[in-house]
């Protein structure tokens, strides 16, 4: 479980200073983050960790990450933003 300390501290984590992805995972953070399920909420601070390359080129549909849990994340996100 993630205390508010943790919320706020991944909140910032999210402002990643590449506006593509800013304006994905900061709202995804503050909309969604705290209705996941916990091993979404694992998942989604995994994602984090990763390379800014790396998830403009997945945020952009360019690619898919190798990694299935973080491949789900990513499609979350898309799909708040993308609803079909």
């Amino acid at each position: 479980m993630y205390t508010e300390d943790d919320v706020r501290r991944l909140t910032w984590q999210c402002r990643r200073g590449m506006l593509e992805l800013d304006v994905l995972l900061v709202p995804f953070m503050e909309q969604a983050f705290r209705d996941l399920a916990e091993d979404d909420q694992d998942r989604f601070v995994r994602l984090l960790d990763c390379e800014d390359q790396d998830l403009f080129v997945w945020f952009m549909q360019r690619g898919k990450s190798e990694d299935p849990d973080l491949q789900r994340m990513v499609d979350l996100i898309l799909e708040r933003v993308q609803p079909d």
